[in-house]
């Protein structure tokens, strides 16, 4: 049996190195033309450790990144509301990792490198189109200077090419992304460790600015100071959306902080001391009833793009992976393993679609704007609201994305 993979990134990657482990082949077309340590900080989450450990890189993982000892939630004025601990220090079996995202996918590109053979992995080739019979699939790619590449043949497709998916786009081509408003900026910085210097910090909420702050290298100047993850979100409809494809300006974002100086954290200054700053809006698209065509299937972004909330995009992808790769294991009509995968993953990433929308991790702190009018409180939060119901708010968010106590072994 061909497989095709279109599109190298984490899912893809992921699936390849899956599939590889069951003693199914695959070939693995990327379009860049080389692979470089871009982008800036990802989350690992207990149930993307999970499938990440099952692919045998979790001591990789663990050695270039930072494990989390706790996630913390402040109002913008620098109020406490809400703190809990995380991974292995919240009982699960596995880390919560901070790390650059750009590490993140080398060592599963090195781990495909090795396990597969370079000669399965194709660089520089851009997926352009396809046309299917119910024999087999043949793929169009381009190199970067937009020349035809010779056409490849398969039986079976994944597209894991991202929010942008040319394959997606051959069966919805009138679907647009979902923009709702806001807008992100995000950078590092090297600062010296903030609270525990193992510590994920939410503080504000969307509709008067929040920002979402962890480290994810340590001692990165031999001085011990870490590298500083740093993520802004503001909803403003009038200014329009973002552009993917240039750097963030500071005089754009930086008025909003400008008065965030709290005794653990000076966020204007952290902000000003960027390495650098990339600009992206905050979209996905509505989910769709099927992501299976004959042939052709979707995983990961491709097929249900989220908000970048909750760090949940990585490790529903990595779920798409196993799941995938599990149930080709088990042998059959290929077609229908594609149609069986659909039925296991399209309702329950919907859900999470969904919730990133509407009740993020950060509702908690939007709950507590809600209730004390928008304004400071006096005393603590627990003359607001009581810990029992903002851990049950946080442990809901858990259960739809699939990373409960119970659900991650």
């Amino acid at each position: 049996m061909r497989i095709a993979i279109v599109g190298g990134g984490i899912g893809g990657l992921a699936l390849a190195l899956g599939l590889q482990q069951r003693g199914i082949a695959c070939e693995v077309y990327e379009g860049a033309p080389e692979v470089k340590e871009l982008g800036v900080g990802i989350t690992l989450l207990p149930h993307a450790v999970r499938e990440l450990a099952a692919l045998g890189v979790q001591p990789q993982l663990e050695a270039q990144g930072i494990e989390n000892l706790e996630s913390v939630f402040f109002n913008r004025w620098g109020q406490f509301i809400y703190r809990e601990p995380r991974g292995r220090h919240a009982g699960y079996s596995v880390p919560e990792i901070g790390m650059h995202r750009g590490r993140l996918h080398g060592v599963l590109y090195k781990a495909a490198l090795q396990r597969l053979g370079s000669a399965r992995i194709h660089l520089d080739h851009r997926c352009v189109g396809l046309q299917q019979d119910t024999q087999k699939v043949t793929l169009a790619f381009q190199d970067v200077k937009g020349q035809l590449r010779p056409s490849v043949e398969a039986d079976i497709v994944i597209a894991c090419d991202g929010v942008n998916s040319a394959v997606r786009r051959q069966f919805y081509p009138q679907e647009k992304l979902a923009f709702a408003g806001i807008n992100t900026w995000r950078g590092v910085t090297v600062h010296k460790p903030i609270l525990t210097g193992k510590t994920y910090l939410r503080i504000g909420t969307v509709d008067t600015g929040k920002i979402v702050i962890y480290p994810i290298i340590d001692n990165v100047d031999g001085h011990g100071n870490q590298l500083i993850n740093w993520t802004t979100e503001i909803r403003q409809p009038e200014a329009g959306m973002n552009d993917w494809n240039r750097p963030g300006r500071l005089e754009d974002f930086l008025p909003i902080y400008q008065d965030w100086k709290f005794d653990f954290l000076d966020v204007p200054a952290l902000l000003r001391n960027a390495r650098e700053i990339l600009e992206y809006p905050m979209v996905d698209k509505d989910p769709v009833p099927r992501w299976t065509f004959g042939r052709v299937t979707f995983l990961g972004d491709a097929a249900h793009p989220m908000y970048p909330r909750g760090s949940n995009g990585s490790a529903q992808a990595l779920i798409d992976a196993a799941t995938l790769a599990k149930l080709f294991a088990q042998g059959g009509d290929p077609v229908q393993v594609l149609q069986d995968y659909e039925a296991k993953r399209l309702p329950a990433t919907a859900k999470v679609v969904e919730t990133n929308r509407t009740v993020p991790p950060d509702f908690i702190i939007m709950k507590a704007d809600e209730l004390s009018g928008g304004q400071p409180f006096p005393g603590t939060i627990e003359d607001l609201v009581s810990e029992e119901e903002l851990r049950r708010i946080s442990d809901e968010y858990k259960r739809v994305a699939g990373f409960t106590l119970d659900n991650v072994k």
